[in-house]
């Protein structure tokens, strides 16, 4: 009954030292419910209601079909129509659109005449689990997208084989490999893990061990003790960079169709967005273990919710309103862009704008939030 009692007065204790320590408990609950959230509701492995472009000037009905039989399966949207198609490469390129379906501008008549016309549907193929089961519905498309039009005198278009022909471009990724969609996606997921974990780290260490007490007695200011703790993360960020893209290329034979300095560039930016977040956290935890759980909590929504491990045109709105507030979102599509599209600096300037605004907000709130004592 003694040892009962001590292992229950030491229960007790560890339950009140628990209770003190407010954001290991709440991690504790709110962890699991974001876990639910995300997984029950934002997660979408079968993407719908793509946006779509249509280049065709042909009004006859049976191009009206083509493009009805489309959004009726359900994985595309039309969202531009009747563009030119130098101008439907523009928005592929820029992601703005996921397919691109060019329709001959005499696709009527030559259907009736029996000449099988050939419809091109470009694909975005960067990442292959977003257009995937949308490639494959338009395997039936030949066969069920002109039933109703191929009646009567045109009954003899309708039989096999199909009345017009699907071709199909998987661009920037002919070959529909997951490699060259997942091994630049970890670039950015390997530096928000690490960004973020090390500067965390960094200024909790210096609060444990006691030399919190040294940096402010000297004159520095907030402004430059931050400069100062993001600057070798930021060498070693660069460090990791050549590692990953050394085993992308050596290994994996991932495509550099952009420029390098470009996408060093931009990396810079999405390093220094994800160190203010790591010096935030810094401000918030009294430990390490607490700066390690806040790193968690910041990285487990920005691996689901970026596009990275499920597509994120699949999400639901709410949650890709989310995801775009996550530097990472942004960097991946900065980064397959440059990578896989050969994209320039005018392409990528929308991705790049809302990551300068990250780091200006997580600076901010790391300046002011930084204490010139250690009360």
């Amino acid at each position: 009954m003694q040892a009962l009692a001590r292992m229950f007065a030491i229960a007790l204790k560890e339950v009140q030292q628990m209770l003190r320590d407010r954001l290991t408990f709440a991690m504790a609950v709110g962890v699991p419910i974001m876990q639910l959230v995300l997984f029950g509701y934002a997660i979408n492995t079968d993407p719908k209601g793509l946006p779509t472009a249509v280049v065709s000037q042909d009004t006859s009905p049976m191009a009206r079909s083509l493009v009805a039989a489309l959004q009726t399966s359900g994985y595309f949207h039309v969202v531009e129509s009747g563009i030119a198609e130098s101008h439907g490469d523009e928005l592929l390129q820029r992601g703005d659109i996921q397919f691109l379906i060019v329709v001959p501008d005499d696709f009527g008549t030559r259907v009736v005449r029996g000449e099988r016309p050939a419809v091109l549907i470009a694909a975005d193929a960067t990442d292959p689990s977003a257009a995937g089961n949308a490639i494959a519905a338009l395997s039936q498309l030949g066969q069920t997208a002109l039933n109703r039009d191929l009646r009567g005198a045109l009954a003899s278009r309708a039989p096999q084989p199909p009345p017009f022909e699907v071709r199909i471009q998987r661009r920037y990724n002919p070959e529909g490999l997951s490699r060259y969609n997942i091994v630049p996606g970890l670039v950015g997921t390997i530096l928000t893990m690490t960004m973020v974990m090390l500067t965390a780290l960094a200024m909790t260490r210096e609060r444990e061990r006691g030399t919190m007490e040294n940096l402010l007695a000297t004159p520095v200011r907030p402004i430059e003790v931050m400069a100062g703790k993001i600057l070798p993360y930021v060498v070693l960020g660069y460090v990791q960079l050549g590692v990953i893209l050394g085993a992308a290329f050596a290994l994996f034979n991932v495509p550099m169709v952009g420029s390098v300095a470009l996408l060093l560039a931009m990396i810079g930016v999405f390093m220094l967005a994800n160190l203010g977040v790591g010096f935030t956290f810094s401000t918030l935890a009294q430990n390490q273990l607490q700066a390690l759980q806040l790193t968690f909590f910041f990285f487990l929504p920005s691996m689901l919710l970026s596009g990275f491990m499920f597509p994120f045109r699949g999400m639901p709105q709410w949650a890709q309103h989310l995801g775009e507030v996550l530097p990472l979102t942004h960097f991946l599509r900065i980064v397959r862009g440059v990578m896989l599209k050969g994209s320039g600096a005018a392409e990528l300037l929308p991705e790049l704008w809302p990551m300068l605004a990250f780091l200006a907000v997580a600076g901010g709130i790391a300046l002011l939030r930084y204490r010139r004592t250690v009360d």
